[in-house]
């Protein structure tokens, strides 16, 4: 009775514990949707933790009605789609060739020797400006998703898990006549979906926060993805002053810069929201198996 009793204490006390950490981790997100959803007063003054003060949409009303807000989320939707199935494609192609011995691909070890000093050493921003430039990039789509389209730690991720898999379904496929680019998509890729939706996580991810490529390469502002785009949302003096428009200055001095960028966090992390928990189920057990070097 005594261990019974001490086991629940035990239980309790961790599910207390874990409650507290996962309150924790919402908290942030929790004020930043209730600071979006106040007034200015409110927000100004400190007022807001977890619940909205004063509720109103002036901020997503101002982010929102905007065109080029849209134009903005389509560059992102484009470049999650371009540059996310290039990152698949080549991550694939390039983590089955590493994954095999050194007897099967001689070049092997060389190979790996490069894209880990990749990984750990970097030509700069200025070469990767001018080389993008030199290339004829600069203002279109193909300057966001070809730089960043070998992902070197989804690559190795990927062959530790290429390299789990039992040598026995290669040998059964050798022996049914089965050519590598075969057992590569009929074996290979079904039996690592675990592993390729954490690579492909990773990819949406890194494309669809990413801003800072988008505000140095892009020179027009229909190109912006919507993290350059939300970025670069101001609330000035200037805005004000330039409308006549009752309803619009009394909309524009509802706002404050808090209070858009409040709004901004909660808009871009929707999509990723929403992807997530499609992936989820997959994602702790394709780290773990990917992570473990045979």
């Amino acid at each position: 009775m005594v261990i019974r009793g001490n086991n629940r204490l035990v239980d309790a006390f961790i599910y207390v514990f874990l409650a507290f950490v996962a309150f924790m981790s919402l908290a942030p997100i929790l004020n930043t949707l209730a600071i979006s959803l106040s007034s200015k007063v409110a927000v100004s003054a400190g007022q807001v933790t977890f619940w909205p003060v004063d509720p109103n949409l002036f901020a997503y009303k101002q982010v929102l009605q905007d065109r080029s807000f849209f134009v903005s989320f389509g560059v992102s939707v484009k470049r999650v789609l371009l540059g996310g199935g290039l990152n698949f494609l080549l991550t694939v192609l390039m983590a089955y060739p590493l994954s095999r011995t050194s007897k099967q691909f001689p070049m092997r070890n060389g190979y790996m020797w490069f894209i880990i000093f990749t990984m750990l050493f970097s030509g700069g921003l200025v070469p990767w400006y001018m080389t993008i430039n030199k290339l004829g990039l600069m203002d279109t789509i193909w300057a966001l998703v070809l730089p960043p389209a070998v992902p070197v730690f989804n690559v190795i991720l990927l062959m530790n898990f290429f390299r789990g898999i039992p040598k026995e379904l290669d040998e059964a496929a050798n022996i049914d006549g089965a050519g590598p680019w075969k057992i590569l998509w009929t074996i290979y890729v079904p039996v690592s979906l675990p592993a390729l939706a954490s690579v492909t996580l990773f990819s949406i991810v890194g494309h669809w926060n990413s801003f800072f490529d988008g505000m140095i390469l892009m020179n027009h502002k229909q190109n912006w993805p919507l993290q350059t785009y939300i970025q670069q949302l101001l609330v000035s003096v200037t805005s004000i002053m330039n409308t006549t428009d009752p309803e619009e200055i009394k909309r524009l001095t509802n706002l404050s810069g808090q209070l858009l960028n409040a709004a901004k966090v909660i808009i871009s992390m929707l999509p990723i929201a929403v992807i997530y928990p499609f992936l989820q189920r997959f994602f702790i057990h394709g780290i773990v198996l990917g992570s473990v070097k045979e």
